[in-house]
């Protein structure tokens, strides 16, 4: 699955592109929205691995920016509902037309050094790419085991979400690196202030 970078450049692995979609929001900490601008979804669409590199995205334009945040946000909520048990179904009706449109078909093509990499078969439409991480999110929320393993980072003011495939399923936190590196030196302040 996709490994991109969340705000700042931090790592950010979710396990799934709708997951990694709604990392792109902004952030109670006052990190600032993603895919805002076309070239920025654009940017995302090739770092979450949904188009492969080098592919032609000149008609990214602000419409395909509305959609994918209207998605985004609908998948937010219904994970939200997933995990509080609430309901959410204008968003499940929402995310269930989206994931009934084809999504982009993909050809094998010789790369650099005689590779085959991925490419598009013909020009990318959005309905396409936004079925392709609707399809991500009926798939994540019909599957148990998946769905067993879904969870919200425990750092402060993140909130993310992911999937745990850890050992023991014990992971707190989005990135080790970034919010799990916070909560031990808040921890270690705490410490260390209460022996002083």
């Amino acid at each position: 699955m996709a490994e991109g970078t969340g705000t700042h450049g931090r790592r950010f692995d979710s396990g799934r592109f709708c997951l990694d979609l709604m990392a792109t929001a902004a952030e109670t900490s006052g990190a600032g929205e993603q895919i805002g601008r076309p070239e920025r979804l654009a940017e995302w669409l090739v770092a979450s691995r949904l188009v492969p590199r080098g592919t032609p995205l000149e008609n990214v334009d602000e419409t395909w920016v509305a959609r994918f945040q209207r998605l985004r946000a609908g998948v937010d909520r219904l994970m939200t509902a997933q995990l509080t048990g609430g309901g959410a179904d204008d968003d499940l009706e929402q995310v269930n037309a989206l994931a009934a449109d084809a999504p982009p078909g993909l050809r094998a093509v010789r790369g650099r050094g005689g590779a085959l990499v991925r490419a598009p078969i013909a020009d990318l439409a959005c309905g396409a790419l936004l079925a392709a991480v609707a399809r991500d999110a009926v798939d994540l929320l019909t599957d148990p085991v998946a769905r067993a393993a879904l969870r919200r980072c425990q750092g402060d003011a993140c909130g993310r979400l992911y999937l745990d495939t850890s050992r023991g399923m014990r992971r707190r936190w989005c990135s080790s690196e970034v919010c799990g590196n916070r909560e031990r030196v808040a921890r270690h302040r705490r410490r260390v202030k209460a022996l002083t």
